[in-house]
């Protein structure tokens, strides 16, 4: 083969390969964009998140905290805020949601819910007087498990492990 068409080969093959990498990226791109529209339109009635809490904190996992130790002030509940968030960054990465279908509660039938993974009857035994009563709610959650963690262990910042 001659030199000239060895180097047309080439030529070739590198704006196919180029080709097919501008395909791929514009498919990705596309497939983002479609997935983040049917996202939204899979929910056209939901709100957004109000950005601050009924008691006026910001509504994300630092309000939430600072929400729940001034509540465990109040009730004499002991823990810090480096406690607390070291706690529910291993439990749940600060998801609010977040739900445990695969550990020995939940073969039983009481799964570990919200941002300090909670079962329903640790969460209705140890629930404090003047949160949700929905385990999910942050606020509630938090204050609950650090109700529990101060009986069980006298604080959450003594918690350093699933408890």
């Amino acid at each position: 083969m001659s030199a000239a068409a060895q180097l047309r080969r080439a030529r070739t093959n590198r704006l196919a390969r180029t080709l097919v990498v501008a395909g791929t990226g514009a498919a990705t791109l596309a497939l983002t964009l479609l997935g983040a529209t049917g996202a939204s339109a899979a929910t056209p009635t939901a709100a957004a998140a109000p950005a601050t809490t009924p008691a006026g904190y910001p509504n994300n996992l630092d309000g939430w905290i600072r929400e729940s130790l001034a509540i465990m002030a109040q009730k004499g509940i002991p823990g810090t805020y480096n406690g607390i968030h070291r706690n529910i960054m291993r439990e749940s990465s600060g998801n609010p949601l977040a739900i445990n279908l695969w550990d020995s509660n939940a073969v039983k039938g009481t799964p570990s819910k919200g941002l300090l993974q909670v079962i329903d009857p640790t969460f209705r035994a140890y629930h404090v007087a003047g949160t949700s009563f929905d385990p999910y709610d942050p606020v509630a959650n938090i204050t609950a498990a650090c109700n529990y963690a101060a009986a069980r262990y006298g604080s959450i910042d003594n918690v350093f492990g699933a408890y």
